[in-house]
């Protein structure tokens, strides 16, 4: 969909930027861009936008996370890495033996869905490589294939960025906090999550966040971070997702009677301190 040329010319279902990669310095005429297609289509579903192995998703997620007054005709639903089944072990077991942090890793990291691809080849060994993968996203949904194939359904309209998955987000809470603990030989990069019982002050949230993702006051490197919260003096639970420098916080439903109105963030990184955070969060407090 991306291709080299001058001037923002639309040719055939192709659509040229002027200048930029797609992962770095491109932000708004990306947009732009995705929107002049959809337009110049009479129904489209889906737009995958495919980047290279070594691409860091998190640029490109802060461009395409649009704040809904923006009133766009697209939407960031989800982001997937596909995992050569084969070879991830290998990669494992190279980066246990030296300081490199490897790619594959960092994509997982920001992952909403797996597609743990080559499954046939690897049959003995895929509970471990799908714990291996846990270790690292303990939010992420692993998706089993071979050649690829998998039911669309299983990766299309996930809405991992949309407020209207509040129910979905909580269940991925709860699996985070039965997951076992991290077993990996390298422990910089982790999934942790933390809890407070009591209301919370959204103005103290979000300059707790700010401290955490724009000040980096410590040396943890919070990649992503999902939640619900109990605000003081609100009736709704309110849904928290960052990635990167970029966060929001936006009311989702009204709590239900029987939901106990608990605070729970799940944070994905390095080098997280789950005693800094929860002690920082705690301070959030009314």
């Amino acid at each position: 969909m991306i291709n080299e040329g001058q001037g923002g010319a639309i040719v055939e279902e192709w659509v040229e930027l002027a200048n930029g990669c797609v992962c770095c310095t491109v932000k708004h005429s990306l947009v732009q861009a995705l929107e002049q297609l959809v337009q110049t289509k009479e129904r489209m579903d889906h737009i995958l936008l495919e980047t290279t192995g070594l691409a860091d998703p998190a640029p490109l997620v802060s461009i395409l996370w649009l704040d809904d007054q923006l009133e766009s005709s697209i939407r960031l639903d989800s982001i997937i890495t596909v995992i050569d089944a084969k070879n991830f072990r290998r990669q494992i077991d190279e980066h246990t033996n030296s300081s490199s942090f490897p790619e594959a890793f960092h994509q997982i990291a920001f992952a909403d869905v797996v597609i743990l691809n080559k499954i046939d080849l690897v049959k003995d060994n895929l509970e471990d490589l799908e714990r291996q993968i846990h270790d690292v996203n303990a939010l992420v949904t692993v998706v089993r294939s071979v050649r690829c194939q998998v039911d669309l359904n299983t990766i299309f309209d996930r809405q991992a960025y949309g407020v209207k998955n509040s129910s979905q987000l909580q269940e991925l809470l709860e699996y985070s906090k039965s997951a076992p603990p991290n077993s990996r030989h390298d422990n910089s990069i982790s999934t942790l999550c933390i809890y407070e019982q009591d209301p919370v002050c959204l103005t103290k949230v979000e300059s707790w966040l700010e401290d955490l993702l724009w000040e980096k006051k410590s040396n943890m490197d919070i990649y992503r971070c999902k939640g619900i919260l109990n605000i003081h003096d609100s009736n709704q639970l309110h849904t928290l997702q960052a990635v990167r420098e970029v966060y929001e916080v936006v009311p989702a439903r009204e709590w239900s009677e029987t939901q106990s109105r608990m605070n729970k963030i799940v944070f994905i990184g390095r080098d997280l301190d789950i005693s800094t955070l929860q002690d920082s969060f705690s301070r959030c407090k009314h």
